[in-house]
């Protein structure tokens, strides 16, 4: 399975991201459209995963640290992607139990004083 891995972008690299996703004038030539500053910064995330070995898709920010720091997950196989999958499905609901145990024992504690009280 592979963790998060936090990269750090050149400024040649945070140039030709931001570049890619100014906004551009649409406009249609002979039929052809351009593309939009969405698919223009897809097309350079992944152009930017595929030089550093990461997926491109599983990119998030760093809160705190600036905007050129962020986190993926690097290049995986099938079998490693479906483990990290179920890996992190099963710690979902392992918070997701915790969570309810925590607002029941709450709600319990909130009913007895409303019933004693």
């Amino acid at each position: 399975m592979n963790p998060r891995v936090e990269y750090k972008l050149t400024d040649a690299d945070l140039k030709e991201l931001l570049e890619a996703s100014r906004p551009t004038p649409v406009m249609s030539i002979g039929g052809n459209t351009f593309s939009s500053p969405q698919e223009n910064a897809n097309r350079a995330w992944a152009k930017l995963g595929e030089r550093l070995r990461f997926d491109p898709m599983s990119v998030r920010p760093i809160q705190g640290k600036g905007n050129k720091f962020f986190t993926a997950i690097p290049n995986e196989t099938k079998e490693q992607k479906e483990e990290r999958l179920k890996f992190e499905s099963e710690q979902n609901k392992k918070e997701k139990i915790e969570t309810l145990k925590k607002e029941i024992k709450d709600k319990e504690e909130e009913l007895k004083e409303l019933t004693n009280g």
